[in-house]
């Protein structure tokens, strides 16, 4: 059988994009490597309570806003919603001071004033540039729209430079990167592109599930197979097969063999070149410069069971920072020295909270030593103490915010090397490929690739998170189906 598209990968990217080609009458495979599809918005079930991997919150689902088309276009708006706090959705405590992210952009400058009142009108400008930013992607699907549209100034723009010459205070610029353990602060190299986005759909509004991330994909998985879609998992791809300048085949580990006409990979791009053995149109030039790109960290992140009428429920995500150095901290790998901790909504309507999440950023390499040699399960004394010793390093921390913590809890933990073992992301990285706006043609990618019925789609890209991939997706569908096709989707 000869499939219309086939999509490696069953990331949140590759079921997107199974579900618009599926429903625009296109005959859609998706080969899955793992054994269930959803990448970094899995989760995994312990005693009887779901975990997330990656997901927490999303933002930008009221109608009019950034993400609120897509996801009605995707069937997801009738999950189980719940808005998070609109007085401080996101709040960030930093050594003794605490702060609170209000959501809507007047609202969000206008609270943030009443602590730095000598940056009420920088603060207004910012809101300003945030709102701007949250539809440029969309304005960017219309079919007037420009190719170059898609090539923001903001991606050639230092996002550090652009808080220091517009906050004075270096306090303020803290607060405002507070939040952003969302994507990795790099000050020689993020864009205020990929700040801006990080930030801008969560201050229009901010959303948890109540239950877990997983409902995302099976929503996705569920619809795709109702329009005619076949999704297989444990099919890892081997190699794409490439005749005469296009390809052909796609040939897993127990050799089988699925024969297409287009081809989407969402899988890292660099993973991808490395499937096609033979190519007349992929350069070794182009090989190496993928090969060579760098990842963004991973995350450390301690997964709480909490003792039942212990603890109750949170409606904000909330983030502690022990020294007012929000872009450096992570960068000391003996001591964690900032957090975000994430609250479970009750899925049977009781006040109190049964689930925790605590993360941190950890680098690839705290988790190199057990690279080559070690399984899942099956990792030495060493690697178990470090989790040990990071979690409790964390667990403290939170401490700050919820006195008695670890009194009251049993946890999981899972490392960037988990990551790569469940998701193959290179490194473990969390948001994909490091994007710098000294290089934004080098680093920030296209979907299509030297051979012509070969696309990209996924956070490695543009932009990473739901919001990202979800745009990201809807590119990649309007190479194939066309802008106005999409355009008229979200339209409708």
């Amino acid at each position: 059988m000869k499939y219309d598209v086939i999509i490696i990968g069953g990331g949140l990217g590759g079921l997107e994009c199974g579900y618009i080609l599926s429903q625009a009458g296109r005959n859609v495979l998706i080969l899955e490597q793992g054994m269930q599809p959803g990448g970094c918005i899995q989760s995994y079930r312990r005693h009887g309570l779901m975990f997330d991997t990656g997901f927490h919150y999303v933002g930008g689902l009221d109608e009019g806003q950034s993400l609120h088309a897509a996801f009605r276009f995707l069937g997801l708006l009738n999950l189980p919603w719940r808005r998070l706090d609109t007085n401080g959705f996101d709040r960030i405590t930093i050594g003794e001071k605490d702060f609170a992210f209000a959501q809507g952009y007047g609202m969000f400058s206008k609270k943030l004033a009443e602590d730095f009142p000598r940056e009420r009108a920088a603060l207004s400008r910012y809101a300003k540039l945030l709102e701007e930013s949250a539809l440029q992607q969309f304005a960017a699907l219309s079919p007037n729209a420009q190719e170059s549209a898609s090539i923001s100034p903001q991606m050639e723009t230092s996002a550090w430079q652009y808080l220091t010459e517009n906050f004075h205070d270096p306090l303020l610029i803290n607060v405002l990167s507070g939040t952003s353990l969302k994507m990795e602060l790099r000050k020689e190299s993020l864009p205020l592109f990929t700040f801006l986005h990080g930030n801008s759909s969560y201050i229009e509004n901010s959303w948890r599930l109540k239950g877990d991330g997983s409902m995302i994909a099976d929503t996705l998985i569920k619809n795709i197979q109702t329009q005619g879609g076949t999704i297989i998992c444990n099919a890892k791809v081997e190699e794409l097969e490439e005749k005469e300048g296009r390809l052909v085949h796609a040939i897993c580990s127990n050799g089988e063999r699925y024969e297409g006409t287009l081809f989407i990979s969402d899988i890292h791009p660099d993973s991808t070149t490395r499937l096609i053995k033979q190519s007349s149109l992929v350069k070794r030039s182009f090989r190496n410069r993928l090969a060579n790109l760098e990842n963004t960290f991973g995350m450390f992140t301690v997964s709480l069971r909490i003792q039942p009428n212990r603890l109750r429920y949170f409606n904000w995500n909330q983030y502690i920072y022990r020294q007012p150095d929000v872009w450096d901290f992570y960068q000391d790998d003996t001591d964690i020295n900032g957090v975000l901790i994430s609250c479970k909504v009750p899925e049977d309507g009781n006040e109190y909270t049964q689930q925790v999440d605590i993360l941190t950023p950890m680098s690839w390499e705290r988790c190199k030593a057990w690279n080559n040699h070690t399984q899942v399960g099956k990792r030495d004394n060493n690697y178990k103490m470090l989790k040990e010793q990071m979690a409790e390093q964390c667990i403290t921390l939170a401490e700050r915010f919820l006195p008695g913590l670890r009194n009251i809890s049993k946890y999981y933990t899972s490392t960037p090397l988990t990551w790569r073992d469940y998701t193959l992301t290179p490194g473990g990285s969390a948001y994909g490929i490091r994007k710098d706006f000294r290089e934004p043609l080098m680093t920030v990618l296209s979907p299509c690739t030297p051979i012509p019925n070969l696309l990209l789609t996924g956070q490695n890209l543009m932009l990473h998170g739901v919001h990202g991939v979800t745009m990201t997706a809807l590119f990649t569908c309007a190479k194939v189906l066309g802008n106005e096709y999409i355009w008229n989707k979200l339209k409708e």
